[in-house]
């Protein structure tokens, strides 16, 4: 596995520190009582964790930055985004109509082209997060588009948190929303994918890893389990 990502560089501005703790300590109870002994219940390796980790261990077997290369070098962008949508499609993390929209988006060369050039600049890269982020959302809208959208927040970040879940996260908008505002803090979402947008995410992820550190069980090892916690906090099977 990925090692965890470092909590320094998302933990800056006001939105930091404007948590509401007694939010924070009602999350944490709410997720205690799905899986008593936190990230390290064997209930939640089952029914949360496993899939996503073996859907990334998969992604680092087939896309690992090593034969992401050699399949560019080749041309074998359709086969590239193929991997993609075939690892996705058994975390089953996007909507149906994300799934239909991306498998158009690839089906033509320069889809594809368009799509495997991008996600590794974006995954693996140089430049800025910043940078990256912003061109990675930008060839996501120029994806070829046939009846609906590409560009949402699932499909824009499902393939960084499956391939570098100690860096990335899954954006699902509902859920977070809901998780944010119970756990008091300032979420600065917008429905157009964007860097602002991103970056907050990233620090709602930073202060919830904080937050839980020295809990026993609840040191999260990545993204995967940031992921989990906050759908725990806003997913519909996990509401009263």
């Amino acid at each position: 596995m990925a090692s965890p990502a470092s909590l320094s560089s998302p933990l800056t501005g006001a939105r930091a520190s404007n948590v509401n703790y007694l939010g924070a300590a009602r999350c944490r109870r709410k997720f205690e009582l799905f899986y008593p002994d936190g990230f390290l219940d064997d209930t939640y390796q089952v029914a949360e964790r496993s899939c996503k980790e073996r859907a990334h261990l998969e992604w680092q077997a087939e896309l690992g930055p090593a034969e992401f290369r050699k399949l560019l070098a080749r041309g074998e962008f359709r086969q590239i985004a193929d991997i993609a949508v075939r690892i996705e499609s058994r975390a089953n993390l996007l909507f149906s109509f994300e799934k239909m929209a991306l498998r158009d988006a690839v089906k033509t060369k320069g889809g594809a082209r368009l799509f495997a050039t991008e996600l590794y600049a974006f995954l693996w890269g140089r430049g800025s997060p910043h940078r990256r982020f912003d061109d990675w959302v930008q060839a996501v809208a120029d994806l070829p588009r046939r009846q609906t959208r590409v560009l949402t927040w699932p499909l824009v970040t499902v393939f960084g948190f499956l391939a570098r879940p100690d860096k990335h996260l899954l954006l699902k908008p509902r859920v977070t929303r809901r998780a944010a505002h119970g756990y008091g803090f300032d979420f600065a979402y917008r429905p157009q994918p964007s860097w602002e947008v991103y970056q907050s995410l990233l620090t709602f992820s930073a202060i919830i890893r904080r937050d839980l550190d020295r809990r026993p069980g609840f040191k999260a090892r990545d993204m995967i389990d940031v992921q989990s916690f906050i759908w725990v906090q806003g997913a519909e099977e996990y509401q009263p």
